[in-house]
């Protein structure tokens, strides 16, 4: 009898289901549909110029940069001034000007009277621009046409100062910005009617945001409007004569759960390393040493002795020096984080060059499970 109750018990040990492992997607953050996502169709428009800036003190283009002064004779022919064939118009100083070019961003919806943020970079060989005022100058389109008006006074974050052959450089003076210095003066015309099919563009490709997103908007809608295509767009289904804007409105208010990607992004110009908080780091261990090599060179002078037919001669003598120290250690184990090994390569005394060799490293051992990124 207890033979058949222990067979019985074993069968149904081995029927039961076996328990689902759970699967750590990361930790999730809600964000609004607006701050994720872009609308395609509202697009922004670049604007591109050429001007003059004037009442430099000193500081602007040379006499070797032809164009500064054609354009001061084409700007002094508009104003009534008409210097065509005279002699001494190639001989004009042009130290308090500096030919520029300029840059501007034309937002979505933006109508005439609207103002823009001016760049301002120098195009010629001037060596500040600051105390500037830059002169009237259109903005033009990437079909040519005039689309704002720039002018103003130019504000910078640098400066340039030289006397006596010393001088002192802060910044990019060559460099400004006009502050609300353009005027728009032709729109873009953009219907949102015409928006057929009304799509959401996601800023970070995923697939499971895609759906996260779509599933939000219907159940705070109440009904089947949107819809995951791909990692990147949503598109809402909208009815006829519906109030696209007010849609949008309702749409980008949503609230969704985003899943950010691991990433760490590396500039090896500048030595930053900027790690993600998704970022999560598999046992190993790090070796990391220094070898530096030192080659001088000292040059003596080789005297021949007295009565005899030798000559002078100068004689290089070169020393090679190899220093290697001991390797630091560190050891990550189980559950470390990337506070951790930021706080082991700092007691190491590890250069930002050294971290980002160790962070290229430990991607290719398959120790740092995050996408590495080297700008």
């Amino acid at each position: 009898r207890w033979k058949a109750a222990l067979a019985g018990l074993m069968v149904l040990l081995l029927a039961a289901p076996t328990p689902a492992l759970a699967v750590d997607s990361g930790a999730a953050k809600r964000t609004r549909v607006k701050d994720i996502t872009s609308v395609e169709g509202i697009r922004d428009n670049q604007l591109i110029g050429y001007g003059i800036v004037v009442g430099l003190h000193g500081t602007g283009d040379s006499s070797q940069t032809v164009f500064p002064i054609q354009s001061l004779i084409s700007t002094l022919h508009r104003m009534g001034v008409n210097l065509a064939g005279n002699p001494l118009a190639s001989t004009m100083q042009v130290r308090n000007m500096a030919a520029v070019f300029l840059a501007a961003t034309l937002p979505p919806f933006a109508q005439p009277g609207t103002r823009l943020d001016v760049t301002v970079s120098s195009a010629g060989d001037a060596r500040s621009l600051q105390g500037g005022l830059l002169l009237m100058s259109p903005l033009y389109g990437p079909d040519g046409k005039i689309y704002a008006e720039a002018q103003g006074p130019l504000v910078l974050g640098g400066y340039s100062v030289a006397a006596n052959g010393n001088s002192k450089t802060l910044n990019d003076p060559t460099t400004g910005l006009v502050p609300n210095g353009a005027l728009v003066e032709r729109s873009v015309p953009l219907n949102l009617a015409e928006l057929k099919p009304l799509t959401l563009l996601l800023n970070n490709a995923d697939f499971k945001t895609a759906e996260q997103m779509a599933d939000s908007i219907n159940r705070v809608l109440g009904r089947q409007l949107a819809t995951a295509i791909d990692s990147r767009r949503v598109v809402l289904k909208t009815h006829a004569g519906e109030d696209i804007a007010a849609l949008l409105a309702r749409v980008q208010s949503v609230e969704v759960k985003v899943y950010p990607r691991a990433i760490v992004v590396v500039n090896e110009r500048t030595g930053t390393v900027v790690i993600g908080g998704q970022v999560r780091l598999q046992p190993c261990t790090i070796l990391h040493g220094g070898l530096s090599i030192l080659v001088t060179s000292r040059y003596q002078v080789s005297q021949p002795g007295p009565f005899s037919s030798g000559k002078t001669r100068v004689v290089r003598q070169t020393n090679i020096e190899a220093q290697q120290k001991a390797a630091n250690r560190i050891v990550l184990r189980e559950g470390a984080t990337v506070q951790d090994l930021v706080q082991d390569l700092q007691q190491i005394g590890a250069t930002a060059r050294d971290i980002i060799s160790i962070l290229q490293a430990m991607k290719q051992a398959q120790a740092l499970e995050a996408n590495l990124e080297v700008q």
